[in-house]
């Protein structure tokens, strides 16, 4: 199947999934994730109607920047860890950061962000599993960071996200996902801009869904496989 294929299927379970929960399927938005996939695949994608898509790391995405980067209503977020030395770079190149676990990697985004301009969506990633090659912020401290990100002037917290440990079975991810959402629910009323929750990739979105998600991340399932080198 084409990469339009493969959009148009996904767009149809995330609409009926929606349907089973009883929401709306415009409350979910489908991320492509394109990471270690070239420039040309997401050239394809958006001739399909895609817009919003995902790269895991800095230096990848700028070799695709200059072929990408005049594609009109595109969105372009890094969805992998951030090193401090490459939050100046991230800055530049991306339209947010869904994966930001510190006050330091906020606080160097907002620096660089002021210097041009930029207003930068964040997303806070929460740590919900106990695995050692996860990422994100300990749920206890969520609450600090978000204070204190009320202090920063060109980022701003949109949302959180949340990787569940592996499973073949999509119903292991539930309690990640509700414990993600009622984080969300909770910090609500001090920080009403929180409203997104991205959560949910292609083995489990559907569960995602059901608890919340306000975006899927999808790699494979519109890419394929990846065939040839990743970019540096």
């Amino acid at each position: 199947m084409s990469i339009a294929d493969n959009i148009a299927t996904l767009k149809e379970e995330i609409a009926a999934a929606c349907r089973r929960a009883s929401r709306s399927e415009h409350e979910v938005t489908l991320m492509a994730v394109s990471k270690v996939h070239p420039a040309e695949a997401i050239l394809e994608a958006y001739e399909a109607g895609q817009r919003l898509f995902g790269e895991n790391r800095v230096q990848e995405f700028e070799q695709k920047f200059a072929t990408v980067a005049g594609l009109e209503g595109a969105a372009f977020h890094l969805i992998g860890p951030l090193q401090s030395n490459k939050t100046n770079k991230a800055a530049e190149l991306f339209d947010a950061i869904d994966a930001v676990d510190s006050l330091k990697i906020a606080q160097r985004l907002d620096a660089a962000a002021k210097t041009r301009n930029k207003r930068l969506p964040l997303l806070i990633e929460v740590k919900l599993s106990h695995e050692e090659s996860k990422h994100g912020i300990a749920p206890e401290d969520l609450s600090v960071l978000l204070n204190s990100l009320r202090e920063l002037t060109s980022v701003e917290a949109v949302g959180l996200m949340t990787v569940p440990p592996w499973s073949e079975d999509a119903e292991t991810a539930r309690p990640y996902f509700r414990q993600l959402r009622r984080l969300r629910d909770e910090a609500l009323n001090s920080h009403p801009k929180l409203t997104q929750l991205s959560m949910g990739m292609s083995n489990d979105f559907r569960v995602a869904i059901e608890e919340g998600s306000t975006c899927v991340r999808v790699g494979t399932a519109i890419f394929g496989k990846r065939t040839y080198p990743a970019a540096p």
